[in-house]
């Protein structure tokens, strides 16, 4: 996991909080992403808060996906497994290829913090014209793990053996 001497590069990011009862002035997840990626270096090009409904998320991330701007989409929220919780099946129908590793690596990750109750996270990412969307909980905990122990990493060039640098369209 060591990282050698290649350049950082800066990747512009959105990010998107899927809550029902989040506003601008109650997003601690969404301020704390912002937060962790402009101190990694990263650019936050647009932020959003939606109602958790599949097809306004969709709306949302299809045009983040559709811009030549934005290289990765991160989003917090709506992964549970409550019926209202609908993120993975609003992303899922947009995705050129899933990234099933992502929510493995997140279950495993919650697995020492929460225990079982982290099968009822569904996790999940992909590829879409060529940027990258990973999907987590709602809560600044699960945030914070994910970005720290995975979403860090994958976001940076300098990491080895691989990373999603490379995978994301140029802007």
């Amino acid at each position: 996991m060591g990282k050698p001497t290649a350049e950082f590069i800066p990747l512009n990011v959105a990010v998107l909080t899927v809550s029902d009862s989040r506003d601008a002035a109650s997003d601690t997840s969404g301020d704390y992403l912002r937060e962790a990626l402009t101190g990694a270096g990263h650019r936050v090009c647009d932020r959003a808060i939606v109602k958790d409904d599949r097809y306004r998320i969709r709306a949302v991330v299809s045009s983040w996906i559709a811009s030549t701007d934005v290289q990765v989409v991160l989003i917090n929220g709506g992964t549970g497994f409550n019926s209202k919780n609908s993120t993975p099946e609003a992303l899922l129908p947009l995705f050129d290829r899933e990234i099933e590793g992502f929510g493995e690596l997140f279950r495993m990750v919650s697995w020492e913090e929460i225990g079982s109750s982290t099968i009822q996270s569904r996790a999940v990412a992909g590829m879409a014209n060529q940027t990258l969307i990973l999907a987590i909980p709602g809560s600044t905990s699960a945030c914070q793990s994910a970005w720290e122990r995975i979403i860090q990493d994958q976001l940076d060039a300098r990491t080895r053996p691989c990373n999603f640098v490379s995978h994301v369209k140029k802007p």
